[in-house]
């Protein structure tokens, strides 16, 4: 692997001057594609892109403008995906043994979607041939972990700055279901992990400010939240994570993978929708521990 082809794989844009501590995510809107990947796959780079939350970072990245850090990653989640645990790895797709504490048998593996992902989104294999072992670790190793390194070291700072820490996890969805039998889509899925990875006041505030924008809701369903929110949402420990997941009809056309007319008026959304987040009185979302030693 050609590191230097992602330049970075990763990016963490802070603000001049810090509002709230609240940092916007955004996982899997990378779009860099490695040419060896590339050769590797049996499928083509445009079916390999409907995995991508294409133009995710688009509709948060000026939001370091308004006073909140921004984190996207460049290289594509069909390469790496992480929000998964880091060694989430299907046996089937790889030439030699894998390490004894892989995680072979969790239920995203079962379909593919592991750390290396076996198929894209809609169920078509990626690879032509079984991938060495040494590969997969080394991407785990060269992208997966130095991701999280900067994303925990920067949740910390955050919680030892304001005493407590909110993550936005940013993502998109297909605005069809691969099941008929699934219910229509609405335009917006709020994961919280069933009440688990934030305080109720982050959840409400979210789904109240959308829902006065005209926004059409879901809770949980089909999307609780991945890794990312069930790892880094603690509320007991003043760690908050709450998983976004827009209806990729809602912003862009998803058969050319173009931006739609209301890119540019989604993005103000967001815009208001940190601002909402950031008026929230901190005492919701405490210990505050950090701040006060």
């Amino acid at each position: 692997m050609d590191d230097s082809e992602f330049a970075p794989p990763f990016t963490i844009i802070e603000p001049a001057t810090w509002r709230a501590p609240i940092i916007f995510n955004s996982p899997h809107s990378g779009s860099v594609y490695p040419d060896a990947f590339l050769a590797s796959s049996r499928i083509d780079i445009a079916t390999l892109r409907r995995s991508e939350d294409s133009f995710v970072d688009e509709l948060i990245g000026h939001l370091t403008r308004h006073g909140f850090p921004v984190v996207t990653v460049n290289f594509p989640r069909s390469y790496v995906d992480v929000n998964r645990e880091p060694y989430e790895l299907d046996p089937r797709m790889f030439a030699g043994r894998l390490p004894s504490f892989a995680n072979t048998r969790s239920m995203r593996v079962a379909g593919g979607l592991g750390t290396i992902p076996r198929v894209v989104g809609d169920g078509q294999e990626i690879y032509r041939e079984r991938l060495d072992v040494d590969e997969a670790l080394n991407r785990i190793e060269m992208l997966y972990k130095p991701y999280h390194r900067a994303l925990r070291r920067l949740i910390t700072r955050v919680h030892d700055m304001f005493g407590t820490a909110i993550l936005v996890d940013c993502h998109s969805m297909p605005s069809v279901g691969i099941s008929r039998d699934e219910p229509l889509r609405p335009d917006v899925v709020i994961g919280d992990r069933y009440g688990t990875s934030c305080a109720s006041a982050l959840r409400d505030c979210v789904e109240d400010t959308l829902a006065a924008l005209g926004y059409s809701l879901g809770r949980n369903k089909p999307y609780a939240g991945g890794y990312i929110t069930e790892h880094y949402g603690n509320p007991a420990g003043g760690l908050h994570a709450i998983q976004i997941e827009l209806n990729r009809a809602i912003y862009m056309d998803e058969r050319r993978r173009e931006r739609g007319l209301r890119l540019t008026d989604i993005a103000d959304d967001f815009t208001r929708l940190a601002d909402a987040l950031a008026a929230l009185p901190l005492g919701d979302f405490g210990p505050f521990q950090s701040a006060a030693e």
